[in-house]
Protein backbone atom coordinates (compact mmCIF):
# COMPACT_ATOMS: atom_id res chain seq x y z
CA UNK A 1 0.00 0.00 0.00
CA UNK A 2 1.49 4.09 -0.74
CA UNK A 3 2.42 5.64 2.47
CA UNK A 4 3.50 2.51 4.53
CA UNK A 5 7.35 1.35 4.70
CA UNK A 6 8.45 -1.48 6.46
CA UNK A 7 11.25 0.24 8.94
CA UNK A 8 14.83 -1.99 8.10
CA UNK A 9 17.50 -2.41 11.36
CA UNK A 10 20.43 -2.19 9.38
CA UNK A 11 22.65 -2.73 12.56
CA UNK A 12 21.33 -4.40 15.72
CA UNK A 13 21.15 -2.24 18.84
CA UNK A 14 23.67 -4.26 20.82
CA UNK A 15 26.34 -3.61 17.98
CA UNK A 16 25.75 0.48 18.24
CA UNK A 17 25.88 0.10 22.34
CA UNK A 18 28.79 -1.83 22.32
CA UNK A 19 30.49 0.04 19.62
CA UNK A 20 29.96 3.45 21.15
CA UNK A 21 30.89 1.90 24.68
CA UNK A 22 34.16 1.27 22.62
CA UNK A 23 34.52 4.87 21.22
CA UNK A 24 33.99 5.84 25.12
CA UNK A 25 36.87 3.63 26.51
CA UNK A 26 39.36 4.43 23.94
CA UNK A 27 38.84 7.92 24.56
CA UNK A 28 39.02 7.49 28.34
CA UNK A 29 42.20 5.29 28.03
CA UNK A 30 43.44 8.54 25.54
CA UNK A 31 43.32 10.89 28.59
CA UNK A 32 44.56 8.53 30.84
CA UNK A 33 47.56 8.61 28.86
CA UNK A 34 47.86 12.66 29.18
CA UNK A 35 49.06 11.89 32.54
CA UNK A 36 52.43 10.66 31.33
CA UNK A 37 55.48 11.54 33.83
CA UNK A 38 59.25 10.29 33.06
CA UNK A 39 59.72 7.11 35.59
CA UNK A 40 63.40 7.33 36.98
CA UNK A 41 63.64 3.60 36.93
CA UNK A 42 62.68 2.89 33.52
CA UNK A 43 62.81 4.08 29.77
CA UNK A 44 59.18 3.99 29.97
CA UNK A 45 57.26 6.93 31.49
CA UNK A 46 54.18 6.19 34.52
CA UNK A 47 51.03 6.67 32.86
CA UNK A 48 47.39 5.61 33.69
CA UNK A 49 46.75 4.04 30.39
CA UNK A 50 46.26 0.57 32.03
CA UNK A 51 43.36 1.97 33.59
CA UNK A 52 41.24 1.68 29.84
CA UNK A 53 42.57 -1.83 29.83
CA UNK A 54 41.83 -2.72 33.08
CA UNK A 55 38.09 -1.09 32.43
CA UNK A 56 37.88 -2.30 28.77
CA UNK A 57 38.03 -5.86 29.55
CA UNK A 58 35.53 -5.43 32.82
CA UNK A 59 33.08 -3.76 31.35
CA UNK A 60 33.26 -4.51 28.04
CA UNK A 61 34.41 -7.91 27.86
CA UNK A 62 36.90 -9.98 25.58
CA UNK A 63 35.72 -9.04 21.85
CA UNK A 64 34.75 -5.11 22.49
CA UNK A 65 36.85 -4.57 25.16
CA UNK A 66 39.86 -5.57 23.11
CA UNK A 67 38.33 -3.08 19.81
CA UNK A 68 37.94 -0.62 21.90
CA UNK A 69 42.18 -0.65 22.96
CA UNK A 70 42.41 -1.20 18.87
CA UNK A 71 40.64 1.84 18.10
CA UNK A 72 43.04 3.76 20.27
CA UNK A 73 45.82 2.59 18.78
CA UNK A 74 44.50 3.08 15.27
CA UNK A 75 43.45 6.44 16.09
CA UNK A 76 47.15 7.61 17.39
CA UNK A 77 49.18 5.84 14.51
CA UNK A 78 46.66 7.84 12.10
CA UNK A 79 47.51 11.00 13.54
CA UNK A 80 45.32 11.54 16.84
CA UNK A 81 47.60 12.76 19.84
CA UNK A 82 46.38 10.23 22.06
CA UNK A 83 49.58 8.33 23.26
CA UNK A 84 51.11 9.08 26.46
CA UNK A 85 52.03 12.74 26.13
CA UNK A 86 50.22 14.03 23.57
CA UNK A 87 52.33 11.75 21.47
CA UNK A 88 51.15 10.53 17.76
CA UNK A 89 52.10 8.36 14.71
CA UNK A 90 53.37 4.82 13.86
CA UNK A 91 56.51 5.89 14.83
CA UNK A 92 55.59 5.57 18.56
CA UNK A 93 54.02 2.13 17.98
CA UNK A 94 57.33 0.80 16.47
CA UNK A 95 59.09 3.15 19.33
CA UNK A 96 60.38 1.32 22.47
CA UNK A 97 57.05 1.87 24.05
CA UNK A 98 55.42 0.54 21.49
CA UNK A 99 54.80 -2.92 22.84
CA UNK A 100 52.81 -1.33 25.59
CA UNK A 101 50.28 -0.30 23.11
CA UNK A 102 50.27 -3.48 20.89
CA UNK A 103 49.35 -5.62 24.24
CA UNK A 104 46.48 -3.59 24.92
CA UNK A 105 43.62 -5.35 22.82
CA UNK A 106 45.34 -8.96 24.07
CA UNK A 107 45.47 -8.18 27.94
CA UNK A 108 41.62 -6.22 27.46
CA UNK A 109 40.67 -9.58 25.73
CA UNK A 110 42.33 -11.62 28.39
CA UNK A 111 40.37 -9.48 31.28
CA UNK A 112 37.21 -9.89 29.51
CA UNK A 113 37.54 -13.48 28.59
CA UNK A 114 38.28 -14.54 32.29
CA UNK A 115 35.85 -12.53 33.76
CA UNK A 116 32.75 -12.98 31.78
CA UNK A 117 33.51 -16.24 30.34
CA UNK A 118 31.27 -15.63 27.23
CA UNK A 119 31.60 -13.16 24.17
CA UNK A 120 29.28 -10.40 26.27
CA UNK A 121 29.27 -9.17 29.30
CA UNK A 122 28.10 -10.08 32.18
CA UNK A 123 26.98 -8.20 35.36
CA UNK A 124 30.20 -8.24 37.74
CA UNK A 125 27.86 -8.66 40.85
CA UNK A 126 27.64 -12.18 39.53
CA UNK A 127 31.85 -12.56 39.23
CA UNK A 128 33.51 -12.86 42.67
CA UNK A 129 36.46 -10.36 43.66
CA UNK A 130 39.37 -12.79 43.41
CA UNK A 131 38.18 -13.56 39.86
CA UNK A 132 38.26 -10.25 39.19
CA UNK A 133 41.40 -9.46 40.78
CA UNK A 134 43.36 -12.38 39.23
CA UNK A 135 42.11 -11.47 35.59
CA UNK A 136 43.44 -7.87 36.35
CA UNK A 137 46.47 -9.54 36.74
CA UNK A 138 46.88 -11.70 33.93
CA UNK A 139 45.94 -8.79 31.65
CA UNK A 140 48.92 -7.22 33.50
CA UNK A 141 51.32 -9.61 32.66
CA UNK A 142 50.56 -9.31 29.29
CA UNK A 143 51.56 -5.54 29.00
CA UNK A 144 54.25 -6.56 30.71
CA UNK A 145 55.53 -9.76 28.75
CA UNK A 146 54.88 -7.74 25.19
CA UNK A 147 56.12 -4.16 27.17
CA UNK A 148 59.25 -5.77 28.36
CA UNK A 149 60.57 -8.06 25.95
CA UNK A 150 59.17 -5.02 22.66
CA UNK A 151 61.61 -2.43 25.11
CA UNK A 152 64.58 -4.42 25.14
CA UNK A 153 64.62 -5.30 21.68
CA UNK A 154 64.15 -1.83 20.43
CA UNK A 155 66.68 -0.64 23.28
CA UNK A 156 68.99 -3.49 22.66
CA UNK A 157 68.88 -4.11 26.86
CA UNK A 158 69.46 -7.69 27.97
CA UNK A 159 65.95 -9.89 28.79
CA UNK A 160 66.36 -9.75 31.83
CA UNK A 161 67.04 -5.38 32.08
CA UNK A 162 63.86 -5.29 29.76
CA UNK A 163 62.09 -7.10 32.45
CA UNK A 164 63.33 -5.09 35.72
CA UNK A 165 62.44 -1.54 33.59
CA UNK A 166 59.93 -2.39 31.56
CA UNK A 167 57.64 -4.15 33.89
CA UNK A 168 59.35 -5.44 37.93
CA UNK A 169 59.36 -1.55 38.43
CA UNK A 170 55.91 -0.30 37.16
CA UNK A 171 54.19 -2.97 39.85
CA UNK A 172 53.42 -0.49 42.49
CA UNK A 173 52.34 1.88 40.44
CA UNK A 174 50.16 -0.52 38.62
CA UNK A 175 48.94 -2.67 41.58
CA UNK A 176 47.21 0.58 42.87
CA UNK A 177 46.07 1.61 39.65
CA UNK A 178 43.93 -1.76 40.12
CA UNK A 179 43.03 -1.35 43.09
CA UNK A 180 41.36 1.83 42.57
CA UNK A 181 39.51 0.56 39.39
CA UNK A 182 38.53 -2.22 41.93
CA UNK A 183 37.18 0.06 44.11
CA UNK A 184 34.83 1.86 41.46
CA UNK A 185 33.32 -1.77 40.31
CA UNK A 186 32.92 -3.51 44.33
CA UNK A 187 31.57 0.62 45.66
CA UNK A 188 28.90 0.41 42.68
CA UNK A 189 30.01 3.31 41.53
CA UNK A 190 30.54 1.76 37.68
CA UNK A 191 27.72 -0.31 38.43
CA UNK A 192 24.69 1.31 36.09
CA UNK A 193 27.68 1.30 33.38
CA UNK A 194 28.72 -2.76 34.03
CA UNK A 195 25.65 -3.30 34.17
CA UNK A 196 24.11 -1.37 30.62
CA UNK A 197 26.53 -3.99 28.56
CA UNK A 198 25.68 -6.82 30.92
CA UNK A 199 23.60 -9.37 28.56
Amino acid sequence: MAGEYESVELVPDETVKYFAGSVVVAALTAAFAQVAVPYPFSSAPFTLQTVGVYLAGLVLGPIWGAFSLVLYAVAGAVGAPVFAGGDTGVGVLTGPTGGYIVSFPFAAAAIGGLVHRRVTPRRLDDVSIALQVGALAVGLGIVYLVGSVWLATQLEYSLTKGLVQGGLVFVPGDALKALAVMGLVTGGYLTGVVDEFAG
